[in-house]
Order: C-alpha cells, then sequence, then structure tokens
C-alpha cells in the first residue's frame, strides 16, 4: 500500500515505514502529525484518486527531528563594474517516518 502526499509545494510518493525530509513543519520532535493533502491511495493495485473518497483518508508519520538542509551559496555578479554579491541559504526541513495509511 502507498499514497501520494502533497506538503510544502512538493508531491512525495509513501508507503508504511518510509523515512524521508519534507519542508519544516510545525511539530515537536516524537510527536504524531497527520498528513491531509492526499492525492492518490493505491490498495493492493485498488487506486483511488476521488476527492470525495480521499477527504476521510490520511497519512500518520512521527516527527524524528528539525534539521537544516545543505547550504546553498548565491552568488551575483556583474562583469567589468566591480559587482559581486555572496550570500547563502539553508532550508529548514522535517524528517518524518510513515506509521499509517488509512483509506
Amino acid at each position: 500500500m502507498f499514497a501520494v502526499i502533497a506538503t510544502g509545494g512538493k508531491q512525495y510518493k509513501v508507503a508504511v515505514g518510509d523515512e524521508f525530509e519534507i519542508e519544516k513543519l510545525d511539530a515537536e520532535v516524537d510527536s504524531s502529525v497527520d498528513l491531509r493533502a492526499i492525492m492518490l491511495v493505491d490498495d493492493d493495485d485498488n487506486v483511488t484518486t476521488d476527492a470525495s473518497a480521499l477527504e476521510s483518508a490520511s497519512v500518520t508519520a512521527t516527527v524524528l527531528e528539525q534539521l537544516k538542509g545543505p547550504k546553498v551559496r548565491i552568488f551575483k555578479y556583474r562583469n567589468k563594474t566591480g559587482y559581486r554579491r555572496k550570500t547563502g541559504h539553508r532550508q529548514p526541513l522535517t524528517r518524518i517516518r510513515v506509521d499509517s495509511i488509512s483509506a
């Protein structure tokens, strides 16, 4: 059984036991979260994509840790003017583990 969920502007294919990183969620470590934006559920070749049927579906996950992603360096440069700007960014992420999928 797997599901396709949408969170943080991205879509993820998840199954029970999967661990992965998503955009930061406001949740404590070791707490349980419900991911409700479900796009598709596949239960042994029974694919559900109907919006009214997916409203009752949910994916429950446990927050494992809050972390930052890799550093992305931004360098702006204009030729022959001496213009140089160097900045960086680290995206806040949340690592979660999928505990159950209910359809």
